[in-house]
């Protein structure tokens, strides 16, 4: 078998499992639906009023930047326990990389991104 068949049976294999994984629960459930089960509720309390809440835009920018740098700190972390073997230009590398991020940092800041209003 060559390489390229397994790499083949692997892709097909990981796409099959969340496939089924979603079909089999379809087929094996009960399915009584009933008022009580259909209605809305919010941590098992009937809700009052509104049930939508939206959220300020705010909550969802300082997500996107904690999980740009938490990709960051991801990135660093092989870099800096490797870092004898890696020399010197590695170390540019990685003051770039930073370097880059400082300056998207910088951007939101200025933008004001970063203020709570």
């Amino acid at each position: 078998m060559s390489e390229f068949t397994k790499i083949l049976i692997l892709l097909i294999a990981a796409s099959l499992f969340p496939v089924m994984a979603m079909i089999v629960p379809l087929l094996i459930q009960p399915r009584q639906p009933n008022e009580e089960k259909n209605s809305q509720y919010e941590c098992g309390v009937d809700t009052v009023g509104r049930n939508v809440t939206r959220y300020r835009i705010s909550y969802f920018l300082y997500a996107i930047i904690f999980v740009v740098f938490d990709v960051e700190t991801i990135f660093l972390f092989p870099w800096a326990v490797k870092f004898a073997s890696l020399g010197l230009f590695a170390l540019v590398e990685m003051f770039i990389f930073t370097g880059i991020l400082a300056v998207g940092l910088a951007y939101a800041w200025k933008k004001g991104a970063l203020t709570w209003k």
